[in-house]
């Protein structure tokens, strides 16, 4: 089959004969309504309001975002049901959800407990955990003065700690659609720093989680894939790099390292815009590099974009001041986030990790300017664009 012809058949929705590769897509579930949200911001308060308020900030700017299927509650399984078959049907194997618990408990779990693990549909894409265990901070919009207040902090105690894994083993570990890495349950920490520092230090957190492995193994779960987010660059406020990864890696048994989004380790030098192309080409270039920084297998992310100019106060003046006053990524089309994922694929193709899989920021990030889901603007382009190079649903 010549090239031409493979073009006419992808667009008639060809698909290959079986799935080589793995595409982890994170999930942000701030877009339903949460008991904590509406303390901080009122009755019905979901992060759709930022994304509805966005405003152009320079001319030329592409702001507002618009979601082609609305503002939709994602706690609600038929509404859910249509984004699990939209990811499915365009080469998505699971949904990596950004899970909260704080010392006092849970936020932002219905999207997942009463979404997606409600809807029919549920068996066609496989799901994980990435605890979010950053400060929760007060940026929903963010004011130009800091510093920002902290709403919720990321470190828990090992009672907070206990009580949060004995939840996942109860609720999501179980299920026979949980995403599994080498046959084991892949569950990633976003924010190790602040895991370690809770728990009280490197000793006690190896300790902590190899308590934890023995009770997965113990209710008949198998084995546990644990993984670190690594960056370089920081962008949250309080957010804390890992001052010795290695080291901290080593010590704390950890099975693979994966990063979020590629502004973590590449600085956007052009304000109010660096285009994509460029940190794309960077990005591309940290994959091996990264492969072989840390001992263990690194699970590479492909970023659709970056614009956090919704999480700021629209009548303020936009300066680079740190996020989210920051700059943004210019000339993210689909095409070019298409020519990312076929550098993944070629990449994946060399297997240097032992297992192909990848990430990709994000599925629903709108007002971070990174999202798969479709708008108003390129409809369901950048998910066909996954479909174009690593297929869809048999």
């Amino acid at each position: 089959m010549n090239l031409e012809e493979l073009e006419r058949q992808f667009a008639r929705g060809y698909q290959p004969m079986s799935k080589r590769y793995e595409a982890a897509v994170y999930y942000f579930p701030n877009y339903h309504v949460d008991p904590r949200n509406e303390a901080w911001h009122g009755k019905g308060w979901t992060e759709w309001e930022l994304t509805k308020r966005a405003t152009p900030r320079f001319e030329g700017h592409d702001q507002p975002k618009v979601p082609l299927w609305g503002y939709e509650d994602e706690a609600n399984p038929a509404v859910m049901a249509r984004k699990i078959d939209a990811a499915a049907d365009h080469g998505i194997d699971a949904f990596i959800f950004d899970w909260y618990w704080y010392e006092d408990g849970p936020y932002l779990d219905r999207a997942l407990e009463k979404g997606f693990l409600e809807a029919a549909n549920s068996d066609r894409l496989k799901f994980a955990l990435m605890w979010a265990n950053h400060d929760w901070i007060d940026i929903h919009p963010a004011q130009r003065s800091k510093p920002f207040n902290v709403l919720a902090e990321g470190t828990v105690s090992r009672a907070a700690f206990t009580e949060a894994t004995d939840h996942m083993i109860r609720t999501y570990f179980g299920r026979s659609n949980y995403w599994r890495v080498d046959g084991k349950l892949y569950f990633s920490v976003y924010e190790m720093m602040s895991l370690v520092k809770g728990l009280g230090g490197i000793d006690a957190t190896k300790e902590a989680l190899d308590d934890f492995r023995v009770r997965v193994r113990e209710a008949g779960l198998g084995e546990l894939h644990l993984n670190a987010v690594v960056w370089g660059v920081q962008i949250l406020p309080g957010e804390e790099r890992i001052s010795n990864p290695v080291e901290m890696i080593t010590a704390l048994g950890i099975d693979s390292v994966s990063s979020y989004v590629w502004i973590h380790h590449q600085e956007l030098p052009v304000f109010p815009e660096t285009p994509y192309s460029e940190i794309a080409e960077k990005s591309a270039g940290d994959w091996e590099k990264f492969s072989a920084a840390y001992g263990v297998p690194y699970l590479p992310n492909v970023t659709m974009g970056w614009d956090s100019s919704p999480r700021t106060v629209q009548s303020d003046v936009y300066e680079n001041l740190g996020y989210p006053h920051m700059s943004m990524m210019a000339g993210n089309t689909p095409e070019q986030f298409r020519q990312s994922l076929e550098q993944m694929r070629a990449f994946l193709d060399r297997d240097i990790n032992g297992f192909k899989a990848f990430t990709i920021n994000a599925w629903n990030e709108w007002t971070e300017g990174s999202y798969l889901e479709p708008d108003t603007k390129h409809g369901m382009a950048y998910l066909e664009a996954v479909k174009r190079v690593f297929g869809g649903a048999e």
